[in-house]
């Protein structure tokens, strides 16, 4: 385990600094940094500001050298200063990562309650009714886009029935607030924990040990559950740390029809105003928060099935 977690680290480092290196190389492939800083008051700019401007961004200084330094700076926690918000990039991505966390937070675990549980009871009901209906949901989550539902909920529960706020975060834990958003957040990682869950499950309900614990006696819910469920749970797992990792990066599209402060309404924000710094702390950051979740993944795997073996 201690050589996983180590190999694991190692090549997790080597991606991020790749990630770095071609982020790196992008800013300087549109042409002069100083560009993406000033902008449109490059224009007439006084010469001697802009040599100040090359002497800060160290642009004086050779090209393996200026990715050392900025390498450096980022290994330090400094990541700059936005350009359109004018403070530093991590205290932007605080203010905006806990709205972004707790809403991924809440659609994961819905997505997780409602597909899980469907997948299971949907294989151990495979050919009757209950088992076309998840189907059937499974489909629909998979292939409706998400901002139509978005849209849907809005007009039906705050337009039409005034019952929930169409968008915003609201004061502190509004729940009301969450609802909407969450459940459009959830509606296709449940649907694909619908399918995946109900794929592992009939695989493992085919195999012979189940035939023989049944054969034994076993009750169905034992079957279900203890031999069943516990041997097909990877799969699900796997798609289960895409899913979360995904919806902690912030969904563009519910945020921006909801209106709701987090990250990835900052992210096309930056993208937008051409905010270098600010979209090179936040891709380093998601690039760092999936190496360390795939590792725990990889431990996780090695805890609930011993039979997995890293070489």
């Amino acid at each position: 385990m201690g050589r996983l977690i180590a190999r694991r680290i190692f090549l997790g480092l080597i991606a991020l600094l790749g990630a770095m290196l071609i982020l790196f190389a992008l800013s300087r492939a549109v042409g002069d940094p100083r560009y993406l800083f000033i902008g449109e008051d490059s224009v007439g700019i006084d010469p001697v500001v802009w040599e100040e401007w090359g002497r800060k961004l160290n642009l004086d200084k050779p090209v393996p050298i200026q990715f050392a330094l900025w390498l450096g700076d980022i290994l330090t926690g400094d990541f700059g200063d936005s350009v359109t918000l004018q403070r530093p990039v991590l205290q932007a991505i605080r203010e905006k990562a806990p709205h972004t966390i707790q809403l991924g937070i809440v659609a994961w675990l819905l997505g997780t309650a409602v597909g899980v549980p469907l997948g299971v009871f949907s294989a151990t009901n495979r050919g009757k009714l209950f088992d076309y209906i998840a189907r059937s949901f499974a489909l629909l989550g998979q292939s409706v886009p998400i901002f139509w539902i978005a849209l849907v909920l809005i007009f039906t529960f705050a337009v039409w029935l005034h019952w929930l706020p169409a968008g915003t975060k609201g004061e502190g834990l509004a729940f009301r607030n969450y609802i909407m958003p969450a459940v459009t957040l959830a509606w296709f990682p449940a649907a694909s924990y619908l399918r995946i869950t109900r794929t592992s499950m009939l695989e493992i309900l085919d195999s012979e040990f189940v035939k023989f614990a049944r054969a034994k006696g076993v009750t169905l819910e034992t079957v279900r559950w203890k031999h069943a469920f516990r041997n097909a749970i990877i799969p699900p797992l796997t798609l289960s740390v895409f899913v979360l990792f995904g919806l902690l990066n912030g969904t563009i599209i519910i945020e921006t029809v909801f209106a709701w402060p987090g990250l990835g309404r900052l992210a096309i924000e930056a993208l937008w105003a051409t905010d270098f710094p600010l979209l090179a702390g936040l891709t380093i950051i998601y690039g760092a928060a999936f190496v360390v979740m795939i590792l725990l993944l990889d431990i996780v795997y090695a805890i609930l099935d011993p039979r997995i073996r890293y070489v």
